[in-house]
């Protein structure tokens, strides 16, 4: 087991293949006997993943901006200490699939929230913990809308509250994402989505064995 554990999160666009990537680096963190916890967002615990059944359901089209920004950060909130904290200080390493990241890409830039305002919402939900290594893929709205369709279905009510957003919304979200790595390159490695499988999962197990060896 590790010293300190490390916090490790996948960000992007939906359809872009973050959540295919992180079970290929869980299985490689198995088959090293690297203690892990695989979990995601919105959702990770009980009450967070009740939270996930309100913000996703389509049918919930009334719901409103504002109530959206706080019904993320309160999932979120439950999510760090219940799963997250404990986790990390038994010294494991934490893959999740989204975090603060994607408030920030989804409602800042995708609704128009005020930044600063999502910002300080979510320095409460928290606490200050951050992610040591966020893996961004990248990949444009059309073809990350084509990849979910042909997923779950030519069916548009087969996507949820948030797939079914406009692709002017999710060019919108693309940009905010871009924003984010810009602004933090140390933490943000870019990968190209629109790459094969095995060579993303390369390209994140050698960053991830470097990651280690830094910490």
């Amino acid at each position: 087991m590790m010293k300190k554990g490390l916090f490790i999160t996948f960000e992007g666009p939906d359809g872009s293949g973050k959540s295919t990537q992180i079970q290929k680096l869980a299985h490689y963190l198995e088959e090293n006997d690297i203690s892990y916890v695989l979990t995601r967002e919105p959702g990770g615990t009980r009450i967070s993943d009740l939270i996930r059944g309100i913000l996703l359901n389509p049918e919930h089209q009334e719901m409103k901006n504002n109530t959206e920004v706080l019904l993320y950060a309160a999932s979120r909130a439950q999510h760090i200490e219940e799963k997250i904290k404990p986790a990390l200080a038994a010294g494991k390493i934490v893959l999740c699939d989204r975090f603060v990241d994607a408030s920030i890409a989804y409602q800042g830039y995708g609704l128009g929230i005020d930044l600063e305002m999502i910002q300080q919402i979510n320095q409460f939900a928290i606490q200050n913990i951050m992610p040591n290594r966020t893996y961004l893929f990248d990949i444009s709205p059309e073809e990350g809308r084509k990849r979910m369709m042909n997923r779950l279905g030519e069916q548009v009510t087969n996507l949820d509250r948030i797939e079914q957003k406009t692709i002017d919304y999710h060019v919108r979200v693309r940009k905010g994402f871009e924003e984010i790595a810009n602004q933090e390159p140390h933490r943000i490695t870019r990968v190209d989505g629109s790459k094969s499988i095995d060579t993303i999962a390369k390209q994140i197990r050698d960053d991830f064995n470097q990651l280690i060896k830094s910490e």
